[in-house]
């Protein structure tokens, strides 16, 4: 299924994007792809996680304490123990280091600079800035080369199938989801990091999907604010699009491997 078809299929309000960047000393030339329809930006608090953890390794001097908050946040998603690296460093130093590193600029949220999850992206920064941080793990930089052994840890329940829709079972990838009291969607996003020998292919997916029936986004705010998990919720409004979004991108990178064939 082409990108074409799969965002005629979008309901109206909605949003998808999907960008990739395939790079490396090896095979191909480098590639990238990116397409949007709705909205130019998101928030995917969830997906900056990892950048978030590289970024503020230089800046907290306890290696670790560093990892105690870091590894949770990359693995588990754990919004506390990445809250506890961005106000120990700074929100502003950490996307000044990201820009530093990587050449994209985020900008801290407006109003309360606490809030890591308010920063907006587009699809297409997010592959560049993971194109840059993959590499780097694959040059040697043991930062990366740890947080990206983290992707790798990601298990299933917090994947959205995000490995078998790419045929990559040695993926790193993050995921995300969530839907504000305020926005009547709900988000749903991944990236997957792909390293093949010399070469690195970056994947990244962002959905909003409406979520309209005040029922059941009653129950869905009643349900985060319980802690209890809405992932299937998620999967239901967001999982086979998002899944769709990333296996084409791949496709398009020339980098889709079917399954059962030689990788």
């Amino acid at each position: 299924m082409g990108f074409d078809e799969l965002l005629s299929g979008l309901r109206p309000g909605a949003t998808a994007q999907a960008a990739g960047i395939g790079r490396g000393y090896s095979g191909p030339a480098a590639r990238s792809v990116a397409v949007t329809s709705g909205l130019a930006r998101l928030r995917c608090a969830s997906l900056l996680k990892p950048l978030y953890a590289w970024a503020a390794a230089d800046h907290v001097a306890d290696a670790g304490r560093w990892r105690r908050h870091a590894e949770p946040a990359v693995v588990v998603s754990s919004n506390t123990d990445t809250l506890a690296l961005w106000l120990a460093v700074g929100p502003r130093l950490i996307l000044d280091d990201l820009h530093r590193r990587t050449g994209v600029r985020w900008a801290p949220p407006n109003g309360d600079p606490s809030r890591f999850g308010s920063v907006e992206v587009a699809a297409d920064e997010v592959a560049a800035a993971y194109a840059v941080f993959a590499q780097a793990a694959l040059a040697g930089d043991p930062v990366a080369d740890e947080i990206l052994g983290w992707m790798r840890q990601v298990g299933p329940e917090q994947a959205f199938g995000a490995r078998e829709a790419l045929a990559a079972p040695d993926a790193g990838v993050k995921c995300g989801w969530y839907g504000g009291a305020d926005e009547a969607c709900l988000r749903t996003h991944a990236v997957a990091v792909l390293p093949r020998g010399g070469r690195v292919s970056v994947v990244v997916g962002l959905t909003a999907q409406p979520y309209t029936d005040e029922r059941d986004r009653e129950v869905y705010r009643a349900r985060v604010a319980e802690g209890l998990p809405v992932e299937d919720e998620h999967e239901k409004a967001g999982g086979e699009l998002l899944r769709g979004l990333m296996r084409t991108t791949l496709t398009e990178l020339g980098d889709y491997r079917a399954p059962g064939l030689p990788g």
